[in-house]
């Protein structure tokens, strides 16, 4: 008996969900019909829902879960038909819609199509409500080259934007050329592009995703049709403060990247804070692309495509990727790719680089410049009067491999340091054993390409005890443990191409407890969940395109950045020393550098970094009678 109840229960409940599931279907079949009441009954109940009319004679849908309605209506804007999808992003899907009541015109806010901007509520550009681009476009409103926003609101799952329908983008005009424009188009387009990204960046916002599809003609036919416009702010952001107008701060964050990888900027792929010399990078590689067929890394694939990218952007000269163009197209790689964070462009002076391949005495050009001829009337507006002995010197972005010796010096109160290099293994103990019976003790080591050790010994590290471990095999977790348990702790370590690895463990730190990671690629992830942890990183080397890094708790340190790039980052690391960041560790492989700076509570009052071909002692003598001593000591290749 139990079992034919449990039986009947079954089949009473499976009866019960069908008969949901039939509700449900006569629902989403009915409710497209504007007045028509769907009659729902069911065993206990019985009940009207009444489909609400919409405006006479349109039927108005509200869409199933993640699927574009047939029409919509985005507050009081008209009624629109979705029609053909005219492109899809990283958040959102734009579509046609067609305008199905009242007086129509080609253009404007009661034209006949508009582009509908579509994304959903749940996707990740939309979880803490309306996506930011809507903030953008009302800051914008009214910038020249910017299509107009009319209307926008949520409907249903998804937020909405109606916007000015336009024609072709530059990518489809640029298959239609047969996938190379002509030099005055592509130079009409870099005057007018710098012109649009100028009067962007004077009210205080970057684009942040500068490419060919994000360019955009007017509607053939149309005034506009000859008019460059710029679209998808998704991922603009502010290079101004709002409230002290101020430039923002500098950060790097190598985990983030936001762009399109073919055409993002070398800071974009690093991680970096955008700013306008981002954008103008960014349009660079557009202007190159259109003007060439392609570029050199766009065939890169894979999980380190990213990676693949940037290092190739790096190491490609402004001769080499601007090889068969007019010189211009070459200067003005060269002055966008070199520019500081905060730097001003020159805008004037960008356009007028192009207006000697825009043909003088040629009435009609293939794009309007008029937005660029306004910029040239302002000629200087935003230059510096400066003599050329006053020009700020900049490292220049050349992309030349160079290996060298980086050597950072701390200044300290006078104390004693003794420096060997060059050292063989079998050396190395005898110089170890040596500076102990001194009271000296390793504070830093390195391992050169052929082999052998630098080593940096003085009497102010406070350890009480130390052992060298020098292996053939890296990182010898066995050895490690045993000294850890006897509260030994990593404090300096070296590792070369050939798999040897000298690591030193120390007695008398600030440790309690540590731990450490060997990774293919800068293990940036790992770092930022041990940082959660109150671990700090504390020691770093690598061996070939491998990374190991060492992390410790207890440290002293207050907090830690990371400048990590395929050259020495100058720029980055002086601007962490103005905020009193001060490099605790560094390391390099054969195609990236890493430095680690540390708020620390003692604060060190100066600090140096110095790069030379070979390890000269000359050199350290010098340094140490103006009392810096080194901390750190790295070889690497990077790019000059």
């Amino acid at each position: 008996m139990p079992e034919l109840r449990s039986a009947a229960l079954k089949a009473r409940l499976e009866s019960k969900q069908l008969a949901e599931v039939k509700e449900k279907a006569l629902i989403a079949k009915e409710r497209l019909k504007p007045g028509v009441t769907v009659k729902v009954v069911s065993k206990n109940l019985v009940a009207e829902k009444k489909i609400v009319e919409k405006p006479v004679g349109i039927k108005v849908a509200e869409a199933s879960p993640g699927v574009i309605p047939d029409m919509v209506q985005v507050g009081r804007s008209p009624v629109y038909k979705i029609e053909r999808k005219l492109g899809k992003g990283g958040f959102g899907q734009v579509f046609v819609g067609k305008r199905v009541t009242g007086v129509t015109s080609r253009t404007g806010s009661i034209a006949s199509e508009v582009a509908l901007k579509f994304e959903h509520f749940k996707s990740k550009g939309c979880i803490d409500g309306p996506p930011y681009e809507w903030q953008a476009y009302s800051s914008l409103k009214g910038c020249y080259g910017l299509p107009s926003v009319h209307h926008k609101g949520r409907v249903g799952e998804y937020y909405i934007m109606v916007m000015d329908m336009l024609g072709p983008n530059l990518s489809d005009a640029w298959c239609l050329s047969g996938k190379m424009m002509p030099v005055t188009k592509v130079a009409c387009i870099a005057m007018e592009a710098i012109s649009i990204l100028e009067k962007i960046h004077l009210k205080g916002f970057v684009h942040g995703d500068v490419k060919p599809e994000n360019f955009v003609l007017g509607q053939p036919g149309t005034a506009d049709e000859k008019k460059l416009f710029l679209i998808d702010l998704g991922l603009a952001s502010r290079w101004k403060e709002t409230l002290s107008n101020q430039h923002v701060d500098y950060d790097q964050k190598p985990d983030i990247f936001r762009g399109t990888v073919r055409y993002a900027s070398v800071h974009a792929h690093l991680g970096r804070t955008l700013s306008r010399r981002d954008d103008l990078e960014s349009l660079a590689y557009t202007l190159i692309y259109l003007l060439k067929g392609g570029l050199p890394w766009q065939d890169y694939q894979g999980n380190t495509r990213n990676f693949l990218v940037c290092g190739k952007k790096m190491s490609t000269s402004p001769e080499l990727l601007c090889f068969a163009c007019p010189p211009p197209f070459k200067q003005f790689v060269e002055i966008v790719v070199n520019m500081n964070f905060d730097e001003v462009p020159d805008y004037s002076n960008l356009i007028s680089l192009f207006k000697c391949l825009v043909e003088p005495s040629n009435s009609v050009l293939p794009i309007n410049i008029d937005g660029a001829l306004k910029v040239g009337q302002k000629r200087g507006r935003f230059t510096v009067n400066l003599d050329d002995k006053e020009q700020p010197k900049k490292k220049l972005r050349l992309g030349v491999p160079a290996s060298h010796w980086m050597l950072v010096y701390n200044a300290r109160l006078p104390m004693k340091q003794r420096y060997h290099f060059n050292v063989s293994d079998l050396r190395l103990k005898h110089l170890l054993n040596d500076g102990k019976l001194d009271g000296l003790y390793v504070s830093c080591v390195a391992i050169d390409p052929q082999n052998q050790c630098a080593v940096i010994m003085n009497a102010g590290t406070g350890f009480s005890d130390q052992v060298v471990l020098l292996t053939d095999n890296f990182m010898h977790q066995k050895y490690i443990t045993y000294y850890w348990k006897k509260k030994f702790y990593i404090t300096s370590l070296s590792g070369a191409a050939n798999g040897k690895s000298l690591v030193v463990m120390s007695q008398g730190t600030s440790y309690t407890k540590q731990c450490y990671k060997v990774h293919k690629s800068f293990p940036i992830q790992w770092i930022n969940t041990k940082w959660k942890e109150d671990y700090q990183v504390t020691s770093m080397t690598t061996f070939g395109s491998y990374w190991c890094i060492v992390m410790s708790n207890n440290t002293g340190l207050s907090d830690q950045v990371v400048e990590l790039d395929f050259r020495y980052p100058s720029e980055g690391i002086r601007r962490r020393w103005r905020s009193g960041y001060r490099v605790t560790c560094a390391a390099a492989t054969p195609d990236q550098v890493a430095f680690i700076l540390s708020l620390q509570k003692e604060k060190t009052k100066n600090q140096e970094i110095v790069r030379m071909p070979t390890f000269l002692t000359t050199d350290l003598e010098e340094k140490s009678s103006k009392n810096l001593y080194l901390e750190s000591i790295i070889y690497g290749r990077a790019f000059c």
